[in-house]
């Protein structure tokens, strides 16, 4: 990615950004993110397929706001991140420039919001086919055998908070599973404590997930905890339409309309 590190290099040598946001090579195979605030770092930038992290989860992290204005490197997930947030009032264009990468890898300026959002008109969220699949036979199941797959599923959850951690869209200063007082959330990594904390993070999601799959990325136990918002993401898409960030359009769940048919509730 040459060019993309020309781009880095000419917006840290004019000023207009004091931080890059992008990725590096880590250990092993992996790669990791890197935030570079000299020119002669920024050879250390890369871009491949192995670059899943979804940067966005940094730009409302007070230690990055502290580096000053960064330039981001946004691939399609990390592009819906970010206009998710600017819908949600947690940046604004001023606050980050955006290097966009497109499924061919190809690096794109986006001088305005409105232009990426112009841009993922043609890049809708679909969910996989396997991913359909498994949701398909997880719906088709009784109630109770429903209950006992995620209970199972969930059973390896030791409440490490990986997935909150890697989401940019949790970006509250403090969850309610860190309240104590009073306490909404059961600490403990029991089937209902688990229970209760991955069904209300994917209800918090729920309209507002980008698809990113970061959660489970995160997760050290890879436990299938993106299938709970890819299912989220069918739903609304069936009730409510084509689902993607929009400057124009309010969250799924904080907006209200008398004409809604409500037939969930019947």
């Amino acid at each position: 990615m040459n060019e993309l590190i020309k781009k880095a290099v000419a917006l840290l040598e004019s000023d207009s950004v004091q931080v890059i946001i992008g990725y590096a090579e880590g250990t092993g195979t992996r790669t990791r993110a890197i935030f570079i605030t000299r020119t002669a770092d920024c050879e250390n930038l890369i871009f491949d397929s192995r670059c899943v992290q979804n940067l966005a989860v940094y730009l409302t992290k007070s230690e990055i706001k502290k580096l000053g204005k960064p330039a981001i490197v946004a691939p399609i997930p990390v592009l819906r991140s970010i206009l998710q947030l600017a819908v949600e009032n947690q940046i604004t264009e001023n606050d980050l420039v955006v290097l966009g990468i497109t499924p061919q890898s190809e690096l794109v300026d986006f001088e305005s919001f409105a232009a990426i959002e112009a841009f993922l008109s043609t890049h809708q969220i679909v969910i996989e086919e396997k991913y359909q699949e498994t949701i398909r036979e997880i719906k088709a199941m009784p109630v109770t055998e429903r209950f006992a797959y995620w209970v199972k599923e969930l059973e390896p959850c030791f409440k490490c908070y990986a997935c909150r951690a890697a989401c940019p869209l949790c970006y509250c200063t403090r969850c309610t599973v860190d309240n104590n007082q009073p306490q909404w959330i059961s600490v403990a990594s029991h089937p209902l404590g688990n229970l209760e904390w991955h069904i209300m993070r994917a209800m918090h999601l729920a309209g507002r997930c980008t698809d990113c799959e970061a959660c489970y990325n995160a997760c050290p136990m890879s436990i299938p905890i993106h299938l709970l918002t890819k299912n989220m993401l069918q739903d609304v898409t069936e009730n409510f339409g084509t689902y993607g960030p929009s400057l124009d359009k309010l969250n799924t769940l904080s907006s209200f309309k008398p004409d809604d048919k409500e037939s969930f509730i019947r």
